[in-house]
């Protein structure tokens, strides 16, 4: 009898050998996002896992790393965002769970092709704000060569890459300033990563598709990215997961189109041309109405009291930071209106980039 057989034999007895280990869980992908919680997700995953849920809205989507981790652990995940470059990312990773781009369709999206007609839209419009006359050529190609692959989901996976490549090649990973010149200015520079800005597009694009492939996978759930206003969204929900944009001490609010109006432009190609504000000199989109109510200080508090209310018939979740407006204290007698038991748990200091100040980020949780 040779080892193995040895230990499966009990008091002459034979048992069933040990189950297969589960499989490794994919990778979470990688994300330069401001206000992503990728580095905080086990934590708050540590906070809410004896929580009894099935379903699980990501109301406030953004670069669905929440979303993403809950899929991993099991749960069927509606993941949400207003942005539709978000959605694509939400659609790529959350929803999609066994679409993949090819070898061959990636070396589609890398060259031009005699039957697709290439406009200069981007070499036109965004020459010396952000990347360098190849680049935005590039730019316009790869964008066109995506709207020919076949396939959203294919689609959602080219433009995650494409969005990330954008990401890492921009100093402060945003597009909230006119600013090529930091790039490309030969002096000595305290922070940024200039070998990532200058590295070709073509070689991030590579190792972003290598990534969104990996992080493919199916829980066995039925999963769903929308594109909603997260008002407008309707469903029955065990749990809410809500991460808004945050307004701090100062009554400054963080403005996600401000920031990415570019990956929102790409997404919206054929439209781009007509979105845009011209007397800005980085070519933002115009806002259709006013800021948002989660970037007016005025109306934030009325904001959350009407998604609290909407969604009181599930377990409300709610990432936060200490020095936002409104104040913790003040978003915890809010969620009372609605939720029995409410508690507050704070990560720590934790820096948020673009900030000087520490804060303190804090989780609180409505049950019952």
């Amino acid at each position: 009898m040779n080892v193995r057989q040895s230990q499966l034999t009990l008091a002459g007895n034979q048992i069933n050998p040990p189950p297969d280990p589960p499989p490794d869980p994919p990778p979470l992908p990688t994300t330069r996002y401001q206000g992503s919680k990728s580095k905080i997700v086990k934590w708050i995953w540590e906070n809410i896992k004896n929580i009894e849920f099935e379903t699980v809205l990501d109301a406030f989507g953004g670069t669905g790393i929440v979303g993403y981790f809950l899929k991993n652990k099991g749960k069927q995940v509606f993941y949400n965002d207003l942005l539709k470059f978000n959605y694509y990312i939400g659609t790529a990773l959350i929803e999609n769970d066994a679409v993949r781009l090819s070898e061959a369709e990636t070396d589609f999206l890398l060259q031009p092709h005699p039957d697709i007609d290439y406009p200069s839209f981007i070499q036109d419009t965004f020459a010396d704000v952000y990347y360098t006359d190849a680049e935005n050529r590039w730019l316009d190609m790869v964008v066109q060569n995506i709207e020919n692959l076949d396939g959203f989901y294919k689609r959602t996976l080219a433009y995650y890459a494409l969005f990330q490549a954008c990401i890492i090649k921009r100093p402060y990973n945003l597009f909230h300033r006119k600013n090529l010149y930091i790039r490309t200015s030969n002096v000595k520079r305290s922070f940024g990563n200039k070998a990532a800005w200058d590295r070709p597009f073509e070689e991030h694009f590579l190792n972003f598709v290598n990534e969104a492939n990996r992080c493919v996978f199916s829980n066995r759930k039925r999963n769903k990215a929308l594109n909603l206003n997260a008002f407008n969204l309707e469903g029955d929900f065990d749990l809410v997961y809500i991460d808004t944009p945050y307004i701090s001490k100062d009554g400054v609010g963080v403005d996600y189109l401000e920031f990415y109006h570019f990956l929102e432009g790409i997404v919206n190609y054929p439209r781009w041309k007509g979105m845009i504000d011209y007397r800005s000199k980085h070519r933002r989109i115009k806002l259709k109405n006013k800021k948002s109510i989660w970037c007016d200080k005025s109306k934030i508090r009325t904001a959350f009291d009407e998604i609290f209310k909407k969604f009181q018939g599930a377990t409300i979740v709610v990432s936060y930071r200490s020095d936002g407006i409104p104040s913790v204290e003040k978003l915890i007698k809010l969620l009372e209106k609605y939720k029995n038991t409410v508690k507050w748990v704070r990560y720590g200091d934790y820096k948020y980039v673009l900030s000087n100040n520490c804060s303190a980020e804090c989780l609180l949780i409505g049950v019952g």
